[in-house]
């Protein structure tokens, strides 16, 4: 490797005690691309400093594979002394791209000091340059400076022959320490209250994790995912993460600036201008202010880039996104698009707001049920032009449609839904791995290639719904009895750290399954024939990365929850048994639903019992018994729905007082049974809409 001489520090030897460099500057430093000029060839570079004693060794290492090594070792130097260093190689390696070669043999003079007030290191070197016309002198100021927390260090170079243009500036992070913020979010998230100050932290938030781990958020105990607090001493204790906690967000504005380029003011007495605000915060990397708020970004040094303020009075919703569609969508990402409804009014929940910003993509709140003619052409049109199996992360307008039309639309345009727009700190997880020699261990009970014959009497399988830390996880009473939780498959690659948290938490007991409908919340008789497939064999994938052997299906694609069809078709049915032959069984529905079969001893088998949260015990053991009392054919398979805030010693409890008959078993063990004599009837839903083989009417 030819050794470019091209930075070097001179410390004083006779000045040692008082120039000492602080420690902080010690240590590995990585290149932050989002903060930095660009490093034309070799895209990237890394910087360490190691001192020992009066001697100081600065390394620099252009690029990865394609790569530039600058190594020097300096002893006993003079703050006025000047170093004449030849020359051993011609690489200019700032801007290989231009036409400027360093005349090999050739000597450059380098002189460097410590500023203890500011602090930086300063370097000031001359040499010359060949050009296409001859060699010209130049001279370059070079400052390494720490910023205040001391987590950042920014190198300006500033030459003299580009007096004309900004200096170049290299941003680097800590490398060999996961430092990190953190804070608590207000309970309040309406335009009048607290909404406006956590709406600026998650803007920022979405900023400061763009390549890297830096802010987290502790939410309130009534958020709806319940494990903020949890997690952050998971990243404490088993990935080593060191927070500082903040206390506002001008503390957290002056501590993570150097990620902000600039402001976009948001109108609160319109709450969708504050969606289109996020849309522009990722697309101009600024954070999301009220007119209350200027003073403090400005005070921050930032600078104004689009004022919301009055824009979008009197106009409609479809009006306001047909704004920012027409002035922004293009420059937004094809592979994520945000969907930032839920409450509504001036009740705004953007927990996954971060993320958006991150990844640069278009937010709204547009209605997707097909009566609204206007929003609904726009969501169309939106779904329509992003890439195929892309994500639509948030969650729909509770005000506006339904859940399931907003999946169904998302479904029939081969998109992928990952909701909610609750979910929390997903910038700051995305850029987390999970922990070295750590693999996802599931806790099958099934024994492979052996026989599991049932008794003559009713087994249970208990699962929970709605996402993995929605609900119970950290209540009380899991581990007590065999329970099934959904998967998020896609955090696999989106969040692998979470669910890391959660596998290893994980009893004997807790078993995990694929979700839900393909490779993420889709409905499999919306999605194109062609498609489907490839949606199957992609979930397929995800679960052996997983290692989950039974999947969950559910479509709400043809009505409500009861009254609609969640039946399945058995082209549907035939997708999944082909695309997932590595499956022992699969799930059907949310509500009680009605397709049944067994293939070759894997079984797909319907709920046939919500047990709903608000459901008394009492009543809850009622239905239960006269359930077992219908089907009287044993042994009976009674696959029962936990609604996600149904904490386990409720479902105990319920379990324990139907019957000395029921027993509770492992899901896996439960479908290796059914497989074995299943004594349902096999039943589909026909092409034709509100016809069911086998299947009384009145249930469609």
């Amino acid at each position: 490797m030819k050794k470019f001489l091209f930075f070097i520090i001179i410390i004083a030897a006779a000045h040692i005690a008082s120039a000492q460099i602080d420690p902080a500057f010690v240590g590995s430093w990585k290149y932050v691309p989002e903060k930095s000029t660009e490093i034309d060839l070799y895209g990237t570079v890394s910087v360490e400093l190691l001192q020992t004693g009066s001697t100081v060794t600065l390394i620099q290492n252009f690029g990865t594979g394609r790569a530039h090594k600058d190594s020097i070792v300096l002893k006993d130097l003079t703050e006025k002394t000047s170093a004449q260093i030849e020359i051993a190689s011609r690489v200019f390696p700032t801007n290989a791209f231009m036409g400027l070669m360093m005349p090999l043999g050739s000597a450059r003079t380098i002189a460097a000091r410590y500023d203890k007030k500011i602090p930086a290191l300063l370097l000031d070197e001359k040499f010359s340059v060949q050009g296409s016309q001859g060699l010209t002198p130049v001279t370059v100021e070079s400052a390494y400076r720490l910023s205040d927390d001391k987590q950042f260090l920014t190198l300006t170079i500033a030459r003299s022959t580009r007096k004309q243009s900004a200096p170049i500036v290299y941003t680097f992070a800590k490398a060999d320490a996961k430092q990190a913020y953190s804070i608590k979010l207000a309970d309040n998230w309406e335009t009048t209250g607290k909404l406006p100050a956590n709406a600026f932290l998650i803007s920022l938030q979405g900023l400061a994790n763009t390549g890297g781990a830096r802010l987290y958020f502790i939410y309130p105990e009534k958020w709806d995912f319940l494990f903020t607090p949890s997690v952050l001493d998971f990243y404490k204790n088993k990935h080593n993460f060191k927070f500082t906690e903040l206390q506002t967000p001008e503390e957290a504005l002056n501590a993570l600036k150097t990620f902000v380029n600039g402001y976009v003011v948001w109108d609160k007495s319109i709450r969708q201008s504050l969606v289109v605000a996020f849309t522009i915060a990722g697309l101009e990397r600024a954070v999301v202010v009220t007119e209350d708020m200027i003073p403090m970004a400005d005070k921050a040094g930032l600078k104004m880039v689009e004022d919301l303020r009055g824009k979008f009075a009197g106009k409609k919703d479809a009006e306001i996104f047909q704004w920012a569609y027409d002035k922004y969508f293009d420059r937004c990402s094809k592979d994520f698009v945000v969907w930032l409804g839920g409450e509504e009014g001036k009740m705004m929940k953007p927990g996954v707001a971060d993320f958006g910003i991150m990844k640069r993509a278009f937010f709204t709140d547009l209605s997707t049920k097909p009566a609204d003619t206007e929003e609904y052409a726009l969501s169309k049109k939106i779904m329509s032009e992003m890439k195929p199996m892309s994500l639509v992360m948030g969650w729909h307008s509770y005000g506006k449609d339904k859940e399931r039309d907003y999946v169904t639309l998302a479904s029939g345009n081969t998109l992928r839904v990952e909701g909610l727009h609750t979910l929390p700190n997903l910038s700051f997880s995305s850029q987390t791995a999970t922990s070295p020699g750590f693999t996802f261990k599931n806790n099958h009970q099934a024994v492979p290639g052996k026989t599991y014959t049932p008794e003559k009497k009713v087994y249970v399988a208990a699962i929970e719904t709605d996402c993995l830390g929605l609900g119970s996880w950290l209540k009380p009473g899991r581990g007590a009895l065999p329970y099934a939780w959904e998967v998020t498959m896609n955090w696999v690659w989106l969040a692998p750290t979470m669910l890391e948290y959660f596998y290893s938490m994980a009893t004997p007991n807790d078993y995990f399954i694929g979700s839900l409908g393909g490779p993420g919340y889709m409905y499999p008789k919306a999605i194109p024939k062609k498609d489907l497939p490839i949606c199957v064999a992609k979930a397929g994938e995800l679960m052996k990365q997983l290692d989950l052997n039974v999947f969950e299906i559910m479509d709400y694609s043809e009505g409500a929850t009861v009254e609609g069809n969640s039946d399945l078709t058995k082209d549907v049915v035939d997708a999944f048994y082909d695309g997932m032959p590595g499956a022992i069984g699969f799930i059907n529905g949310y509500a009680p639903s009605f397709t049944f079969t067994s293939r070759g001893g894997r079984p797909l088998i319907s709920y046939d019992y919500y047990l709903s949260e608000k459901r008394s015990e009492a009543d809850a053991i009622a239905d239960l018994k006269e359930l077992i009392s219908i089907n009287t054919k044993r042994p009976y398979f009674l696959v029962m729905h936990v609604r996600e805030w149904t904490d386990l010693v409720r479902v105990k409890s319920i379990l324990d007082k139907v019957g000395s008959d029921v027993e509770v078993v492992p899901l896996d063990i439960f479908l290796k049974m059914a497989g074995q004599e299943p004594t349902f009837k096999e039943r589909y839903k026909e092409k034709d809409r509100g016809k069911t083989q086998g299947v009384n009417p009145l249930y469609n």
